[in-house]
């Protein structure tokens, strides 16, 4: 097949063109905003494509993280195809309304160090082991070792059981943290963790 024919090239094309046709035109703002919606999910879906097909010639899990700042493992819960070993079936891929929201919000609280938000986001069972003392703690010595922090990657939930999961790198002044948070089906975070990302 030649890229020309590519179904996943051809969709991110004729959205794309859509867009620079609303934006040229300026007719419509709705128009534009459902234009880059639409080349959003375009690229998203040429991004799974491109992903498969790198594992298909043999790239690894770690080959692709590095490619999207990543770790491994976040590259693989984002684009894997998990099968179940009991069943045998794919596995669901489906992540709950609101996840990368919530996320979002999260993860904003968490690097502004407004602890009180982080510990409502938690469920019972994280609540009863953390205050703002011990998440402070915590961030001020990923701080002592790698500088002021800088900013984050994507955050991009992915289905883990009946909840979610997010491993998103956090980007200091002299080095990456992994933050992985798994939120419980009621959007309360069930597991927190900070670790040093795999050196690149």
């Amino acid at each position: 097949m030649s890229s020309a024919d590519d179904p996943a090239a051809l969709r991110v094309a004729d959205t794309a063109r859509r867009l620079i046709e609303e934006f040229t035109r300026g007719t419509s703002p709705g128009d534009a905003v459902a234009a880059a919606r639409d080349l959003s999910a375009a690229a998203e879906a040429a991004l799974q494509t491109a992903v498969d097909r790198a594992r298909a010639s043999g790239q690894s899990w770690r080959d692709i993280g590095d490619v999207l700042s990543t770790s491994r493992q976040a590259a693989f819960q984002r684009f894997g195809h998990p099968v179940d070993p009991g069943t045998g079936k794919p596995m669901t891929r489906t992540v709950s309304p609101g996840a990368a929201q919530r996320a979002t919000e999260f993860l904003a609280s968490f690097t502004a160090c407004r602890w009180e938000e982080v510990l409502g986001g938690l469920n019972d069972f994280m609540r009863e082991r953390h205050d703002a003392d011990r998440l402070a703690r915590g961030w001020a010595l990923h701080i002592g070792m790698f500088g002021s922090y800088q900013g984050s990657g994507e955050v991009n939930p992915v289905p883990a059981g009946d909840g979610t999961v997010v491993d998103v790198r956090l980007d200091f002044e002299a080095g990456e943290v992994m933050l992985f948070v798994r939120f419980d089906r009621d959007g309360k975070v069930a597991a927190l963790g900070l670790h040093p990302a795999t050196t690149r």
